[in-house]
């Protein structure tokens, strides 16, 4: 199942320096929604951006550790951001993903990952550089974007990874 997860490919080149791992300034990002269950469907196929846990991941998207071969489970295709609240380029990124969730409500999910609440999901995925954002689509692997990336590029991403138009 790793070897899968470490061959994602990069969609779009840095536009800005990642975040270093190391760094330790704490503030917070733009406020995301943390439930489990019924209500995270709802919320997150009205637009909304979800925090996702390590087992909402196992029950929504995929479970690692019942396959080992690759199966969405989800009824829409999504888009994780894996982030920190420490990382200046995630807050700068934080917005364009709302904005994202709100421009495709009901056609994809998003959610949001914090890297330090779940180191383990982070680990899984092989997540050392920040933002990282994980596009899976309805049928295929996930695809992988690391850096800041532009409005116009995630559109990009769900229009041409996500088929969503």
């Amino acid at each position: 199942m790793r070897k899968f997860i470490l061959i994602l490919s990069l969609l779009f080149p840095l536009l800005l320096s990642n975040c270093n791992a190391g760094s330790s300034a704490k503030s917070t990002l733009n406020d995301s929604v943390k439930l489990s269950g019924n209500d995270v469907d709802k919320l997150s196929s009205e637009g909304e951006v979800i925090a996702l846990t390590t087992e909402m991941f196992k029950q929504k998207i995929f479970n690692y550790d019942i396959s080992k071969e690759w199966k969405f489970e989800g009824d829409m295709p999504v888009i994780i951001d894996f982030y920190a609240t420490w990382c200046g380029p995630c807050r700068m990124l934080s917005p364009r993903v709302e904005a994202i969730a709100k421009q495709f409500k009901g056609k994809i999910r998003v959610y949001k990952v914090d890297t330090d609440e779940e180191q383990l999901l982070s680990q899984t995925f092989g997540i050392s550089g920040l933002p990282t954002l994980l596009f899976i689509p309805m049928e295929g692997q996930p695809q992988a974007s690391s850096g800041l990336v532009s409005k116009e590029d995630l559109v990009k991403a769900v229009n041409n990874v996500l088929k969503v138009k």
